[in-house]
C-alpha cells in the first residue's frame, strides 16, 4: 500500500483545533485525511504538549542559546589571549630589531 504525502502544518493544525473545538471526532478527522487515528492522537499530544510548554513562558535560554554563548565566552577569550601574543611578539621584534617604522 502507498502511503500517503504527508499533511502541511497548516493542515494539521486545523485538523486538530476541529477535534478539540468538538467539531469532529478522532475517527472522522483520520477517515478525512486519510491517516491512522494513531497519528491524529500523536498530533493532538504534540499540539497539547506544546501548548503546554508555550504557556509556561520562558523560564530561561535554551539548550542551543546556552550552547552558543558559552561558544561566545570560548572566542572572546581565545581573541583576548591572541591579541596578548601580538603584542608581546611585537615589542619582542621591537626589541631586537629597532623601532618599527609603521609604529609611531
Amino acid at each position: 500500500m502507498v502511503r500517503p504525502p504527508a499533511l502541511p502544518l497548516e493542515e494539521k493544525v486545523r485538523i486538530v483545533l476541529s477535534i478539540l473545538a468538538g467539531e469532529m471526532t478522532d475517527a472522522e478527522a483520520a477517515r478525512r485525511a486519510k491517516v491512522s487515528e494513531q497519528s491524529i492522537g500523536t498530533w493532538k499530544r504534540q499540539f497539547l504538549e506544546s501548548g503546554r510548554a508555550g504557556l509556561a513562558g520562558k523560564s530561561g535560554p535554551s539548550a542551543r542559546e546556552q550552547q552558543l554563548e558559552a561558544q561566545v565566552a570560548d572566542l572572546t577569550q581565545a581573541l583576548g589571549e591572541a591579541a596578548v601574543e601580538l603584542r608581546v611578539w611585537k615589542k619582542s621584534a621591537e626589541g631586537r630589531l629597532g623601532p618599527s617604522r609603521t609604529s609611531r
